[in-house]
């Protein structure tokens, strides 16, 4: 129940961190990287430490010459091992367990790993949350400030609507293209997300000793391998049973060794959790790096920005659109996307509108009426007075 207890206290966090009418500056995919991803590792941190769900994280047998906490203690600080590439071996005939035979002759896998998951696992959570902390940082409350009083389901009067527009649309066209640099950071943490990702599939390779890049491909093939010739490799690579080898002084000095197995419980867990990884980093993987495609195509095509704001102002036409698109740099753009998402449709529309006024209109002048022709053509002069005191108009 503890452990429910500090899980539901995760969730209440991001509960209340996430729920409040708070701005979006970002988009999911980002999103997927500080929340989701984040709130699973610290979650997988907190199970892995509740030793109340498994009991004793190792427990080691001995011949009784050494306490049973001694050697518990020692085999965990340590490290533990198993012979590997015996995994087809008969359990009870030929082996005590997968990968336990005599070590003579053999090459020994050496496990030390498993004290160092939560740790592992924690760091990698505050790995995910960094670029979201830089983006906040950089972008300083830009768009909640901006938004302050629109933004969510708030019902407001007419007159406060159109007060908050107008002062939205006189920012952004006084502030007109100076916002790539604001463009640059997002763009730039977003790039961080997807090299975060991929670090931590090449870290996670490396703490297990280089067995999680295949891990998932193995799993699956073992559910399609033949029951009497398989073998799991989650046991190997998180093996249950492993030895350790304990060294002390006997009573005439010399070093005695005693062998012990050790039952790894904490296992259990961890081989479970690494299979989740491991099939959420890929997806994560994958899904970053289209996001990062799809940002390279927005800023190199302004067709493609056309149709964003398309499919966001669906009254607007395409011509206005386009007059407006080759006014804005990416910068302004990028501001124009989140208003979109902070916005009601109604407000966001009705600024859009008044924009493609502004600024979507050709900047090649018009020819001049027949009005403006005729009062060049023939110049009104004010009447002159004369001499005896009369007027008279000169045409």
């Amino acid at each position: 129940m503890a452990v429910f207890g500090m899980v539901s206290a995760v969730s209440g966090f991001i509960k209340i961190r996430y729920l409040l009418d708070k701005a979006v500056i970002d988009n999911m995919v980002f999103r997927c990287h500080y929340r989701i991803t984040t709130a699973i590792l610290f979650t997988c941190c907190i199970i892995v430490t509740a030793n109340n769900l498994i009991g004793d994280p190792i427990s080691c047998i001995n011949d009784g010459a050494i306490p049973m906490h001694v050697i518990n203690t020692f085999c965990w600080i340590t490290y533990t091992y198993t012979i590997p590439g015996q995994q087809h071996r008969q359990i009870g005939t030929d082996v005590a367990g997968p990968g336990l035979i005599n070590e003579y002759g053999h090459e020994k896998r050496y496990h030390s790993y498993y004290q160092w998951v939560p740790f592992v696992l924690f760091f990698q959570g505050l790995m995910f949350y960094v670029p979201h902390w830089v983006w906040k940082n950089m972008e300083d409350g830009k768009i909640r400030m901006i938004t302050d009083g629109l933004r969510g389901m708030v019902s407001v009067p007419d007159d406060y609507r159109r007060d908050r527009q107008d002062r939205i649309l006189k920012y952004f066209v006084n502030s007109l293209n100076t916002h790539n640099g604001y463009s640059f950071a997002y763009f730039f943490c977003e790039l961080l997300n997807f090299i975060n990702v991929i670090v931590n599939i090449f870290m996670v390779d490396k703490f297990l000793g280089g067995a999680f890049m295949s891990y998932g491909t193995d799993v699956l093939k073992f559910s399609n391998m033949d029951q009497d010739k398989r073998f799991d490799p989650m046991i190997e690579i998180f093996p249950r049973l492993t030895k350790c080898t304990f060294h002390k002084f006997g009573p005439s000095g010399s070093v005695q060794k005693h062998d012990t197995l050790c039952v790894l419980a904490l296992n259990i867990l961890n081989e479970k959790i690494y299979i989740f990884i491991w099939f959420w980093f890929i997806i994560l993987a994958t899904i970053s790096g289209v996001a990062v495609l799809y940002s390279l195509v927005v800023i190199m095509m302004p067709t493609t920005r056309e149709t964003i704001i398309k499919r966001s102002y669906r009254s607007g036409h395409r011509k206005e659109i386009a007059g407006l698109v080759r006014r804005l740099e990416i910068g302004d753009f990028l501001i124009l996307h989140f208003l979109s998402q902070n916005l009601s449709t109604r407000s966001y529309s009705d600024m859009l509108q008044q924009l493609c006024g502004l600024l979507g209109a050709s900047r090649t002048p018009s020819a001049p009426s027949t009005l403006e022709m005729n009062r060049i053509s023939h110049p009104i002069y004010p009447p002159v007075e004369t001499f005896g005191g009369g007027k008279e108009t000169e045409t």
